[in-house]
């Protein structure tokens, strides 16, 4: 089995894929995007579908898969009912695989098997890992150039690390004496990082295989070859420490959606199960009184100081009174709208007003009658414990619930698409020499 080097293999498929080919019209072979996400994960239980940075973990990569543009499907094989939900929701198509593949010792490769038997129709299979969230559409584009343009059959993905590796010891080894070798590194002659290329090490992020060769059990492999990630995109969460570390990372490194190049510029919130909790306290003198959190509040106040407008907007089954509603919006220092806007029509008519285009719209929603805008706007959100959280793919789901901070935090994540929007890639990455 011949390992190929993929450098000028990985620029040549990224001028392939800048010049139009591997396109799905192109009449390539059908290439189908698999995601393996089985319910019984003992490590973090449903880990595919906790949310990270407020998306579902599996939705970071179904994105990535989705706006590639060179795969003809994308697919969740999955055993798990609410796992299926979550797929369909955001986009993708589902294979119930069988209980024969679904145990804990169950191999990947068998579930891929399952999966082309059932599906004559594909050629190619993007395997992609639901663990791996810092996934990019153009790394599949370009890794997935690799087999269509230039005739590997086998593609998987690497990132290179500078680490020295140790021989392990056992026991009886350390009691005769004897030292530990190491496979790269001369201790007398240890180099600087700079001054040494490192090695390669699989990260786990995807594999990419021709049909013929899962049904020969990658026994034969023909041409083979890696596609090196850089380590900024290479996040593989496999226990719970990782969290908050795999956040971070994907706040800073992650794939946003096309979202990410428009500029946001009004930000559209409901009232009542956002910015308020929609719980109305009276007073003994029969006075309707409602909170709202500061940090709401302040997360307003820094939209509006990038430029960003802020409406409150309330329908006409509102709980709160006008007067109390125009208080609130005193207080927060916002426009506030009331009408029929869940219908759309209203909205419509503010965005002509403002010469404004969906994609320019950020809404923060909680109720039913919201979810025909929540899919409409090019960046929606929700608290934690809005009812709607169950009937739509938000692309961003609060950790905090509405009245304690659930604004703020969704202001803070729209910054965050500004900033990431308006920078360049290369400021921010991580190369050999500056790691």
């Amino acid at each position: 089995m011949a390992m190929e080097s993929h450098g000028f293999a990985q620029a040549q498929a990224q001028a392939q894929v800048r010049s139009g080919v591997g396109s799905p019209s192109s009449g390539l072979p059908h290439r189908a995007a698999l995601i393996l996400a089985r319910g019984g994960s003992k490590g973090i239980p449903l880990k595919n579908i906790k949310n990270l940075a407020g998306v579902p973990l599996i939705g970071w990569v179904l994105r990535a898969a989705l706006d590639s543009g060179v795969v003809d499907s994308v697919w969740v094989s999955t055993d798990h009912d609410e796992i299926e939900r979550v797929a369909k929701v955001w986009g993708a198509k589902v294979h119930r695989r069988s209980p024969e593949v679904s145990k804990d010792d169950s191999s990947s490769l068998a579930t891929i098997q399952e999966f082309i038997r059932q599906r004559p129709e594909v050629d190619i299979v993007c395997h992609i890992q639901a663990t791996s969230p810092c996934l990019h559409p153009h790394h599949i584009r370009e890794a997935l150039q690799m087999i269509t343009g230039q005739g590997f059959d086998y593609v998987f993905s690497v990132v290179r690390r500078h680490q020295f590796r140790w021989v392990e010891m056992d026991k009886k080894g350390l009691l005769e004496g004897k030292n530990p070798t190491s496979p790269n590194i001369d201790v007398a002659y240890r180099p600087r990082r700079q001054d040494w290329p490192g090695e390669l090490y699989e990260n786990g992020s995807f594999y990419f295989y021709k049909r013929k060769d899962l049904e020969n059990g990658l026994k034969q492999l023909g041409k083979i070859a890696y596609y090196e990630m850089l380590p900024e995109h290479s996040v593989d969460i496999d226990v719970d420490i990782d969290w908050p570390v795999a956040e971070q990372r994907v706040l800073r490194f992650g794939y946003f959606g096309r979202e990410e190049k428009a500029a946001v510029r009004l930000f559209l919130c409901k009232v009542s199960g956002c910015l308020t909790s929609s719980k109305i306290y009276m007073s003994v003198s029969g006075e309707d009184l409602v909170a709202f959190s500061a940090r709401d509040v302040a997360g307003v106040q820094m939209l509006k100081r990038e430029d960003i407008e802020v409406i409150l907007i309330s329908s006409v089954n509102e709980p709160l009174s006008r007067g109390l509603l125009e208080k609130v919006s005193q207080q927060a220092g916002c426009g506030l709208r009331i009408g029929e806007q869940q219908k759309g029509f209203d909205v419509e008519r503010l965005m002509k007003e403002k010469n404004l285009s969906w994609d320019e719209v950020a809404f923060m929603g909680s109720e039913a009658e919201d979810v025909e805008i929540l899919s409409q706007v090019g960046l929606n959100a929700v608290p934690c414990d809005a009812p709607v959280a169950d009937l739509i793919a938000a692309k961003y789901t609060c950790q905090r619930t509405a009245g304690h901070g659930a604004v703020r935090e969704f202001a803070e994540y729209i910054l965050t698409l500004k900033k990431k929007s308006s920078s360049h890639v290369n400021q921010d990455r991580i190369d050999r020499v500056h790691f």
